[in-house]
């Protein structure tokens, strides 16, 4: 009994001092010599430890990765049992509606866009600077230079549009949230659950329970030391992303509130501030559009950026960027007056969308909901554009029925429709006729 105790108390250490070597192979590498000169010491492990750099993130990679495969079978080899359990599973993305890789070079004749309806919703006390739709299309939100975040409730919009209601008592607007002290930059809705969160010009991330009736302010509070302009979900809902007028994307845990920084960069150079963040549809991935005209790729994992297109937007800013729903394009839009489509694998630019004047407000450009046609804004004619997404032909032009061009775009996940927020402060709908 006391040899089988000596035996496992050796492997022990020796897995132990193996473990040791790797955290301070790593540290070094990434030239954190401080940490690694600390562990070093406390550990008695030289400094100059012979082991690969990379080694760890290689293994916790794997870990992770065999972890998700048991999840997925319905086992877990988790070191943490029943907390790792109840996790949820990243989505798996929708089949994409339309295979770019398929069309790169071919010209065909381009498709109708629907007819809308559009519906004047609700105002804010200042400029609508964002909006997003929860993932099952059932709510959305839209945030404000007036500080506020106004919660529609999607099937009382629709109640709206109905001929018979146009006049009635309907009111969509079903929470107003007023917690932040400076302008609104960006929302997301949790992937499972009722949380909203709101990132700010006042350095904030904060967090509101949508399934409490009384609730105005927030639950919870992240305080970051930059402006933030952008936060992402991570699709199990245990990370968040923010983009802020620091060059590194700040991922926290939403558990803990603890921020990882990438400890492995490119040079962005000046003006590296983030427009927009986003993960993709599995969160194995995600992208940055900067100020400086940037579009980056980061490692969903190890937080490493794997791509970095300067001057994607010549040295105009990027203003938005995404995925599409299998992960292998990124659409972004740029201060260039130019919309682009990015070969994720490659780097290679694939299509371009022309046509739009917007060289003023961190314009957006978005896919519909089948991923066939992409949207956008022409400030110089209030209109709101719409393409072939293959074909890359303009297929429609609307007057977007804002004083003022409108300042950001988002589509349903779910149906055909979307909403326009304006420097008018005013809130649109709009919704594929029948």
């Amino acid at each position: 009994m006391d040899n089988n105790n000596n035996s496992n108390s050796w492997e022990d250490g020796k897995l132990m001092r193996h473990l040791n070597s790797l955290i301070v192979a790593h540290l070094r590498h990434n030239n954190l010599i401080q940490a690694a000169t600390a562990v070093a010491s406390a550990t008695m492990i030289p400094l100059n430890v012979d082991v690969p750099p990379n080694k760890l993130i290689q293994l916790v990679a794997k870990g992770l990765a065999v972890e998700k495969d048991d999840v997925l079978r319905g086992t877990s080899s988790s070191l943490f049992g029943d907390l790792n359990a109840s996790l949820p599973v990243p989505p798996q993305p929708s089949a994409t509606a339309v295979d770019f890789s398929a069309v790169l070079d071919t010209k065909g004749v381009s498709k109708s866009f629907p007819k809308h309806e559009t519906r004047h919703l609700s105002e804010h006390k200042n400029i609508a600077r964002c909006a997003k739709f929860s993932p099952d299309g059932k709510f959305v939100a839209t945030g404000s230079a007036d500080t506020s975040i106004k919660l529609f409730e999607v099937s009382k919009i629709n109640q709206m549009l109905l001929p018979d209601a146009k006049d009635g008592p309907v009111r969509p607007v079903v929470r107003t949230f007023y917690d932040h002290i400076q302008p609104i930059n960006d929302l997301d809705f949790h992937p499972q659950g009722t949380i909203l969160v709101s990132g700010a010009k006042d350095q904030t991330i904060k967090f509101f329970d949508i399934s409490k009736a009384n609730a105005k302010r927030a639950n919870r509070v992240i305080q970051d030391t930059h402006n933030v302009r952008s936060v992402s979900f991570h699709p199990s809902g245990d990370f968040l992303l923010a983009g802020t007028d620091h060059e590194i994307p700040h991922l926290y845990d939403i558990n803990t509130f603890q921020c990882y920084l990438s400890a492995n960069t490119p040079e962005v150079g000046p003006n590296g501030a983030i427009n927009q963040v986003r993960y993709s549809g599995t969160g194995a991935m995600y992208v940055t559009a900067s100020k400086n005209g940037a579009i980056q790729l980061w490692d969903g994992v190890t937080a490493n950026c794997v791509r970095s297109i300067t001057g994607a937007h010549g040295t105009a800013e990027a203003t938005s960027a995404i995925f599409t729903k299998d992960q292998r394009f990124v659409l972004s839009c740029g201060k260039d007056s130019t919309i682009k489509l990015w070969d994720v694998g490659s780097g290679r630019l694939v299509k371009q969308y022309l046509g739009a004047i917007h060289t003023q407000l961190r314009c957006q450009a978005i896919f519909n909901d089948t991923e066939e046609f992409v949207l956008s804004i022409d400030e110089m004619t209030n209109e709101i554009v719409i393409w072939d997404a293959m074909t890359t032909e303009k297929v429609a032009k609307w007057p977007s029925n804002h004083a003022g061009a409108p300042r950001w775009l988002e589509h349903s996940p779910v149906e055909s429709a979307f909403i326009s927020c304006g420097t008018d402060r005013s809130i649109r709908f709009w919704k594929e006729s029948l």
